[in-house]
């Protein structure tokens, strides 16, 4: 019997084409577009999966499934033509549904750490001699892609910028953290915002219900103190991970230093082992306890999965190290709201050396929301170069600009803070000033991470 063609709408994205890949490897007919070409799509080509340049009504002829984020307009030409020939149409999520539900499967949920935490949970898993599936939001360095195809389990990454995530099964779901990220307010029209942060964490807990088990964060809390607690109530069985003496898995001895962190690991009290992580801060330690104790409710060997673990570097754009200029460090990380952007920080100081930051805000409303945090987690760099805001497709906001961060950082007394929208300029400014002591951190969800490549002189598709 012949298997369905599947046709991705927007087939370059980092979610999309992980489930292009998944799809393509267990033997479906796969096709894509995507309105920007990209080195990413360029791969998929590269691996057959055939990729048309922009979109057109006549990408749908002879499909049977179209598959589309929920934030393709409703009047999109392929939508409409789908729908005209009785193409069956499906969300991206329902699709990672179904992937989830077709055998034992981790769900990694959370405002932030989400790409980290599968990274790890699907590396220590093929280190222990396991043959997970992955769907990752980004590039993972020992699978060379964004997905990894196996026997299972599956383990995926949940964003919960689509709303329909709320609506996944999955065996044990992984839960980070619960922060207001995504949130546009009453009202708001996009897809990828919630009206609300209530809302939101009422899906975190809807998720977190229909999982079989979860393994939640006991060491996060939010700027008002509130834990996780409130959001698992009702779940089936709660397991937690953390530093915590209360903790079913526990990180012990913590021990960091310039280039990772050591620690021990133990289960309701028992000793497991010896564990390394060697992306620095704290927030990575927690990324791959929650990796571990995956491993382990999987019956995983504990010594090859900390093996892997240790030996792990991270994904792409996640303390992804780029290379040196003048003997300094040239670091990309993705953070880009106020606490990954602090816990980048705090990780870049690990390192021992000064910490110079070329920072990119993203989206006019993230920054409208959020910028008075954002200066305020940047208070921690040494020196913090401010570029123009990502718009992100998003229409430009009266008043909302890059120098609302840099004029508060000044008032609060950083004196190392300047706005710099010249790209040029900022880079002949490091080559000019960087030395063997510093670290520089691109840092952003837009495109500033092809500085980090510039800087480091190495291309932008490496």
């Amino acid at each position: 019997m012949t298997k369905p063609h599947y046709h991705f709408m927007g087939v370059g994205g980092i979610g999309v084409s992980a489930l292009a890949r998944l799809l393509a490897a267990r033997g479906y007919q796969v096709t894509g577009c995507d309105e920007h070409p990209s080195e990413l799509t360029e791969q998929l080509r590269a691996e057959g999966i055939p990729v048309h340049a922009g979109h057109d009504a006549a990408h749908v002829r002879g499909v049977d499934v179209l598959v589309a984020s929920e934030a393709v307009p409703k009047d999109h030409p392929e939508l409409t033509a789908a729908h005209a020939q009785g193409v069956e149409v499906q969300p991206r999520m329902r699709l990672l549904g179904e992937l989830l539900a077709g055998g034992p499967s981790v769900g990694v949920i959370g405002t932030h750490g989400k790409t980290t935490t599968t990274s790890m949970i699907a590396v220590t898993l093929a280190g222990a001699g396991l043959d997970p599936a992955a769907f990752v939001g980004g590039i993972v360095p020992e699978f060379g892609s964004n997905a990894r195809v196996g026997a299972g389990p599956f383990v995926a990454e949940v964003d919960e910028s689509d709303p329909k995530f709320q609506e996944l099964a999955c065996g044990t779901a992984v839960f980070t953290n619960a922060e207001d990220d995504h949130i546009g307010g009453a009202g708001t029209a996009q897809a990828t915002y919630w009206e609300s942060v209530e809302a939101q964490h009422a899906a975190f807990a809807r998720f977190v219900r229909q999982a079989e088990r979860v393994l939640a964060c006991a060491d996060w809390v939010d700027a008002e103190g509130r834990s996780l607690d409130a959001l698992l109530v009702g779940a089936r069985e709660v397991l937690t991970y953390g530093t915590g003496a209360d903790c079913t898995y526990r990180a012990v001895d913590v021990r960091p230093d310039a280039n990772g962190t050591s620690f021990t690991v133990e289960r309701r009290g028992e000793v497991l082992g010896s564990a390394r992580v060697r992306l620095p801060g704290t927030h990575n330690v927690l990324n791959g306890l929650a990796a571990l104790a995956v491993a382990d409710l999987h019956g995983a060997d504990f010594p090859a999965a900390a093996a892997a673990l240790a030996a792990f570097t991270g994904p792409g754009r996640r303390w992804q190290h780029i290379g040196e200029l003048n003997g300094a460090l040239v670091i990309d990380d993705y953070a880009h709201n106020a606490t990954k952007v602090a816990a980048a920080i705090e990780a870049a100081h690990q390192t021992g050396r000064r910490v110079r930051v070329v920072f990119q805000p993203h989206r006019y409303l993230r920054t409208q929301q959020s910028w008075p945090r954002l200066a305020q987690s940047l208070m921690g760099a040494d020196e913090v170069l401010l570029l123009d805001i990502a718009a992100a497709s998003e229409p430009p906001i009266e008043g909302i600009h890059a120098t609302l961060i840099s004029d508060r950082m000044r008032e609060e007394g950083h004196a190392g803070v300047r706005y710099s929208p010249d790209r040029a300029q900022v880079v002949q400014y490091l080559r000019e000033t960087a030395a063997p002591g510093d670290v520089i951190v691109t840092m952003g969800a837009g495109d500033v991470w092809r500085l980090s490549r510039e800087l480091a002189g190495v291309a932008v598709g490496a």
